[in-house]
């Protein structure tokens, strides 16, 4: 599933390209048509992201919510001198309404779990219900620390829980964790604010370079492979990582055996070593 930082570069394609014009708006699909055969001709405000959400807004308070899951994906091609015919099961397509001196622009949707069209304060209602944003300049961390440090459940668990903390995806959970030296399986509730406000602090740092580059790289300076002399990471995500996918090779830093497991239904990927099990002073 696409991480926060994808779904930030894409609001940020998407207002480029179509803010501020009319725009023609097609369901090829067809499951979609009663929706755009209403935005038809109208003008889009902007698009911006929360969390794992994308909002294009439109004219008199019409908002498309859209939600790629695990397959879905939202293609923008800017200056093109025709429009192609849609390939595939093309959901959503946006147009620019007209040819400009940099040519036509157009988008296509495919294989989103969510495409609606809501109000604004429908909107507002799914945006109020996310954690903070570590993207977003009105996320307000402390909201997600007064959740974590009375939490029994593991913080591996609560990083990627959206109502907690939003945007934060396996990826993202794996090396922030890494990072930091805190094991997956460590209750929420035994971390200590500064430990926290490091984390958060280092989010925004790393999500803030994904949208800049389009990848996740997390690996520090010392650890890159032009520096350590090391082939680069051979992998479909793409990015150089910790222990993200890497169960069973060395680890970066110390030399141990990257781990794995399966927490609430997804993996982890810890350090044993770098990242050790957590030990209550209480209980010793």
């Amino acid at each position: 599933m696409p991480e926060g930082h994808t779904l930030h570069r894409l609001a940020t394609a998407l207002t480029d390209a179509f803010a501020g014009t009319h725009v023609r708006v097609s369901s090829p699909q067809g499951r979609f048509e009663n929706e755009a055969a209403q935005l038809d001709g109208s003008t889009m405000l902007l698009a911006e992201s929360a969390g794992k959400h994308l909002f294009l807004d439109f004219d008199a308070d019409r908002v498309v919510h859209v939600h790629l899951g695990l397959i879905g994906g939202f293609e923008v091609h800017r200056g093109v001198v025709e429009v192609p015919a849609p390939v595939g099961q093309v959901r959503l397509r946006l147009v620019s309404g007209g040819a400009g001196v940099d040519g036509t622009s157009y988008a296509d949707l495919r294989g989103a779990t969510q495409c609606a069209l809501v109000t604004g304060a429908r909107r507002d209602d799914i945006v109020g219900k996310l954690g903070p944003d570590p993207l977003r300049a009105d996320a307000d961390p402390d909201r997600a620390w007064a959740r974590i440090r009375r939490s029994h459940r593991t913080i591996g668990d609560m990083l990627m829980d959206q109502a907690v903390l939003a945007g934060v995806g396996n990826v993202y959970r794996a090396e922030v964790l890494f990072r930091h030296r805190i094991h997956p399986l460590r209750p929420g509730r035994t971390l200590r604010v500064g430990q926290w406000r490091a984390i958060w602090e280092d989010l925004v740092a790393l999500m803030a370079e994904g949208v800049r580059t389009g990848r996740i790289d997390s690996v520090r300076p010392q650890h890159t492979p032009e520096t350590m002399g090391r082939a680069p990471r051979d992998d479909a995500h793409g990015g150089e990582v910790y222990v993200y996918r890497r169960t069973g090779q060395p680890c970066l830093v110390c030399g141990s055996i990257i781990r794995t497991d399966v927490l609430v239904g997804r993996n982890i990927f810890w350090c044993p070593r770098c990242q050790p099990t957590f030990r209550s002073r209480a209980l010793q």
